[in-house]
């Protein structure tokens, strides 16, 4: 009913990229440091890795050097680091830009006492309770690997051999699959103003009814940091600034003052706060059989099933029908026809999304799997 045209914000097409620098020191275990920058609202890259070569320092004089894993990942693996020294990171990169964390403390995390689960309107909210006996700890962060078993809408029985429909080997099967999703949101607590450093049902993730991690089993591995007072402020800022915006309600975004800078230009910001400690961990499972049986879960295409004629007098033989057909469409379990060992008349058959869980997962299962 008006006139339009067009908002372009010159943030879209910013020509600034900033260094993201991502991970902790890890002293108990490997440390995992991955380093990219950020890209414009309007470019097509999504992933932006940075070449560098990075080290870990101590305040004692000793340096341990990262090794790159992939583009952008650098590891730190079979070395325990003493609690006693501080660490920090540096980080040269192949532009010649460098780069330097402040030092921090070790804070280990730690254990998790456990990990559970309530009942909500939309699904099942899980959580974590966790409790320092030193009152030490105060301020926590979590990160988690979910990875559950799906199965695709229907059971395909049936695959092409080149010539012909024959039934699928228990190699081909390709029903069952397993899925994995790291976490993409800030999870953090605090007991800064409690009595005792006890952390009671932290909220971690919600999962609704209907989705189909739960639909057979489902796994989480929970990790949780210990921070400082500054990291955590941090880790808060950083949250209120990505997931917190939006409404009138919203605080303003404010600048991240992280605890990494260049060396070579005081005024280029980095993204990122580097923490020093061993990471406490955790895994559960949740069965199926453990939820409550009005939780039905909603498949995330929409699938229908078609008739497909396998028999076909007016063609030679009913081979040409199968290369017409095999390539496009995946064959379900229903068939139609004679009894066996006779070959069945017709198939019916839907969209590969709807047969195949291979398309959305792996069919290999975890080592961790049980």
């Amino acid at each position: 009913m008006a006139c339009k045209k067009p908002y372009n914000p010159t943030v879209i097409d910013s020509a600034k990229s900033y260094l993201v620098v991502e991970g902790v020191i890890n002293t108990k275990d490997t440390t995992t440091i991955k380093l990219s920058r950020t890209v414009s609202l309007s470019s097509k890259i999504i992933s932006n890795p940075v070449e560098a070569n990075v080290t870990v320092e101590s305040d004692a004089g000793k340096n341990y050097g990262l090794v790159e894993k992939s583009p952008g990942i650098y590891i730190l693996t079979g070395v325990t680091l003493s609690d006693g020294p501080k660490y920090r990171l540096h980080i040269v990169t192949k532009d010649n830009n460098e780069y330097r964390s402040d030092y921090v403390q070790v804070k280990n995390a730690p254990p998790i006492d456990s990990i559970g689960f309530n009942l909500t309107a939309k699904g099942i909210q899980i959580y974590s309770n966790a409790h320092d006996v030193t009152n030490n700890t105060h301020y926590y962060r979590f990160e988690y690997v979910e990875t559950w078993k799906f199965h695709s809408l229907y059971n395909s029985s049936w695959i092409s051999d080149g010539s012909d429909i024959v039934r699928r080997t228990a190699d081909q099967q390709v029903y069952y699959c397993y899925k994995s999703n790291n976490s993409s949101s800030i999870t953090l607590g605090s007991t800064a103003k409690l009595t005792h450093d006890v952390l009671y049902q932290t909220p971690i993730i919600g999962i609704e009814s209907t989705s189909e991690k739960i639909e057979t089993k489902y796994s989480i591995l929970l990790k949780q940091y210990a921070l400082t007072a500054e990291a955590y402020k941090f880790w808060e800022s950083l949250r209120k600034n990505t997931e917190q915006l939006g409404s009138i309600f919203d605080a303003e975004p404010t600048q991240l003052a992280g605890n990494i800078h260049n060396l070579n230009a005081n005024s280029d910001i980095v993204i990122g706060y580097i923490s020093a400690g061993s990471v406490a961990t955790k895994r559960v499972f949740i069965a199926n059989e453990q939820l409550p049986a009005t939780f039905l879960v909603s498949y995330p295409y929409e699938c229908q099933l078609d008739t497909f004629w396998y028999s076909n007098p007016h063609a030679n033989g009913h081979n040409d029908v199968v290369e017409a057909l095999v390539p496009k469409i995946e064959l379900a379990a229903f068939d139609f026809g004679p009894d066996p060992p006779a070959k069945p008349l017709g198939f019916m058959g839907a969209s590969p999304y709807c047969v195949d869980c291979t398309l959305r997962g792996s069919k290999k299962q975890p080592d961790f799997w049980k």
